[in-house]
């Protein structure tokens, strides 16, 4: 975020917010050597300044997950968009700092006492009552003159904040305290019950749909990352309306096709109008990664809508850092989700070389695996081991340098700087909005809605294919055995799949799987590379890796929770596609009932 954005906050908007007021019959005095919330709200200025606290507050990653990027200093160990996927089945880290990550995935968490990880938690309702707050001054800035279209900019930026954190909340809780205005201790909103997702969702929509209308397309304050723009909420739209539209499908509630339409006609706003582009330089064998590995400024990229800067003194970040050291690894099942180069999956295709040597995974495949896990020749290429050639890859647990869980390293975000930067000297900047979302999105609202067509595709998925030189897409794809059994059409697989894979570590899956009713894969316990004896004399004839492994189809593969609290995963249909409250937060308000499934 701009330095002045974050100085501009600070200075202003503490004060305003708990400002006091003196007033009699006669007479109105208001504070002379402060600012109060009777002289503030009269300008432009006032509510851009105002507004800026709403971006500093959402940089709490934890309190506010929605504009997520990596939180600063300590807390970048576990808190950070590149994580999320730790919540399902495409990473698997094995830190006890990623503790939480761990029960989630294997359905052994429970009712917290108090706050949970990216849950329900004091500073996100506080954000809520800093929007409130706005939402019950602006109208004085009107008063005074300021135009109803410069108003309503910064209306829509605050309303995208609220829409975008309740859509976060229905879809981890079901339900949620709508609050619309700023309350006080006796505020009959404070002992309510929880309004229902019918209810939270409607007003969402509202929001969204303000902001799309209002918000500029360039508030014209120069290099990046700036303020929200109405493409960055029409992304949003896309995302927070595909996830309810499928979530009511598939969960069986109402309403479900309405909200795929508003999916498909964001996205495809978007990607008519804006000014956006995937990023390619005709470059197949990079250019899928190419702007993750980018440093301090992605001004300009075309693809990045929106993104978090980190500059030493400022605000830093040790997400490169500790992502080296805790993530754990990519998984088999992700890495056997990637198709083959003719198009197939590798259960079909009779270019698939199998996983006996670990550098045959990677023949003939999506290039994007390649450019995200990493193969044994590319540790000079991205300078993994700061050009030690003692050290060959993979390396598993046990065997010294840059292990992974998995063997599966992932290279996707590495860039040497940032990974082996001093403690709170980093400068990696987060990727939180890119425009590839938006074709996924787009495409997965039309072919559930049965309305695709091959143009669609071609507009979309296949956008995405041609930058890594992949065989397109079409309306009628063999079906991939493995997932026969799901309950959807070929093409709506292969449309899943194609997510998973450009999506991988951006903090998708976990709610992907979630709202397409599929937590049951969350079952299939997380294993890693083929471990037999072949590939023991492979990648480790002295034996120093410590793992266990177990057997598929009679072929050992690395366990990664074997022997602890985290084995045999379990998904309960009945509660978990939910999380539930904490007791606390029930103690306060004993008019909140527990979560269904949870009591």
């Amino acid at each position: 975020m701009k330095k002045h954005i974050i100085r501009l906050s600070l200075i202003v908007l503490v004060t305003l917010i708990y400002s006091c007021e003196l007033n009699n019959d006669f007479l109105e005095r208001y504070p002379l050597d402060r600012i109060s919330s009777e002289t503030f709200w009269n300008t432009e200025n006032d509510l851009m300044v105002y507004n800026n606290r709403i971006y500093d507050l959402a940089r709490n990653d934890n309190d506010v997950p929605i504009l997520m990027g990596f939180d600063d200093g300590f807390d970048s160990n576990n808190q950070g968009i590149w994580y999320l996927d730790e919540f399902a089945d495409n990473i698997a880290p094995r830190h006890s700092r990623h503790e939480r990550y761990q029960q989630v995935r294997a359905g052994k968490h429970n009712i917290p006492s108090g706050p949970q990880l990216y849950g329900w938690r004091d500073g996100g309702w506080s954000f809520v009552r800093t929007i409130n707050v706005f939402m019950d001054n602006y109208s004085k800035a009107l008063e005074n003159g300021v135009a109803e279209a410069t108003v309503n900019r910064y209306v829509g930026e605050a309303r995208l904040f609220r829409g975008w954190f309740y859509a976060d909340k229905i879809s981890k809780y079901g339900r949620a305290p709508w609050v619309d205005r700023e309350l006080n201790i006796d505020s009959e909103e404070l002992y309510a019950p929880l309004n229902s997702r019918e209810e939270v969702m409607t007003n969402v929509l509202a929001d969204l749909n303000f902001a799309t209308q209002w918000l500029p397309n360039d508030w014209g304050d120069g290099g990046g990352p700036g303020r929200l723009n109405r493409w960055a909420a029409l992304l949003v739209k896309s995302r927070v309306c595909l996830f309810e539209g499928t979530w009511r499908k598939y969960h069986g509630e109402s309403n479900a096709d309405m909200w795929l339409q508003e999916a498909a006609s964001a996205a495809k706003e978007l990607m008519d109008d804006g000014p956006y582009d995937l990023y390619s330089t005709g470059d197949p064998e990079n250019d899928y990664q190419a702007i993750h590995k980018i440093r301090q400024d992605l001004t300009g990229v075309p693809e990045v809508m929106y993104w978090r800067r980190y500059q030493l003194g400022v605000f830093v970040v040790n997400a490169q850092s500790y992502h080296r050291s805790y993530n754990g690894g990519a998984t088999k099942s992700l890495v056997e989700d990637y198709l083959c180069a003719d198009g197939l999956p590798i259960t079909l295709s009779d270019q698939y070389q199998g996983d006996a040597s670990f550098r045959n995974v990677f023949e003939n495949r999506d290039p994007r695996l390649r450019q995200t896990i990493l193969h044994p020749d590319d540790v000079e290429r991205w300078q993994w081991n700061r050009n030690d050639q003692t050290r060959t890859y993979p390396r598993l647990s046990g065997m010294g340098g840059q292990t992974s869980e998995t063997g599966y390293s992932i290279c996707k975000v590495f860039e040497p700087i940032g990974s082996f930067a001093g403690y709170n000297t980093g400068d990696t900047p987060a990727i939180i909005l890119r425009f590839g979302e938006a074709l996924l999105n787009y495409a997965e609202a039309m072919a559930e809605l049965g309305t695709i067509t091959q143009a669609d595709l071609d507009i979309s998925i296949n956008r995405l294919r041609d930058r890594v030189g992949m065989p397109h897409l079409d309306l009628n794809p063999p079906m991939d055995p493995r997932y026969a059994n799901d309950g959807v059409s070929s093409l709506i697989v292969e449309i899943r799949r194609e997510r998973r894979i450009e999506l991988f570590m951006e903090g998708f899956r976990y709610d992907d799987l979630r709202r397409w009713k599929q937590g049951k894969k969350l079952e299939i316990p997380d294993l890693g590379i083929r471990f037999d004896a072949g590939m023991k004399a492979e990648i480790d004839p002295e034996g120093a890796a410590v793992v266990r492994t177990t057997q598929v189809d009679g072929i050992d593969y690395v366990d990664v929770y074997q022997g602890t609290d985290w084995a045999n995963p379990v998904f309960d249909e009945n509660k978990h596609y939910l999380w539930p409250i904490p007791l606390s937060a029930i103690s306060q308000n004993p008019a909140i009932e527990q979560t269904p499934g949870w009591n």
